[in-house]
């Protein structure tokens, strides 16, 4: 998914995709460009098929500042939670195989 946004478009944590990296921020470094990245974002697309914490503060924080945000996760690898299901603020995105997303992901950014 970081690739084929990457193509056309900026993608600001792709460091999240890249399995090489080694060294680690310190955490206040990590919140402070992580929340400025959000607050300057035209939208979210999170990929929530593995649940986290981060990831669910950042989702909370994004409508916080009235970012749109788009939530796809693997139907076949789990469930949401229902903190964001019951949410009607999330565009969710439940797929079965990865070329269902790419389809979805060119609507969502062409709005």
């Amino acid at each position: 998914m970081i690739e084929y946004l990457k193509r056309d478009h900026t993608v600001l944590t792709e460091h999240v995709g890249d399995l090489s990296l080694q060294e680690v921020a310190a955490d206040v470094e990590i919140y402070t460009q992580d929340t400025a990245w959000l607050r300057g974002s035209d939208v979210v697309i999170a990929e929530c098929s593995n649940p986290s914490l981060g990831v669910g503060y950042e989702l909370a924080y994004a409508e916080k500042y009235e970012k749109p945000v788009h939530i796809f996760y693997n139907r076949y690898r789990g469930s949401l939670s229902a903190m964001l299901t019951g949410d009607s603020y999330f565009q969710i995105h439940p797929y079965g195989e990865e070329d269902e997303i790419y389809p979805i992901l060119d609507e969502v950014l062409k709005q």
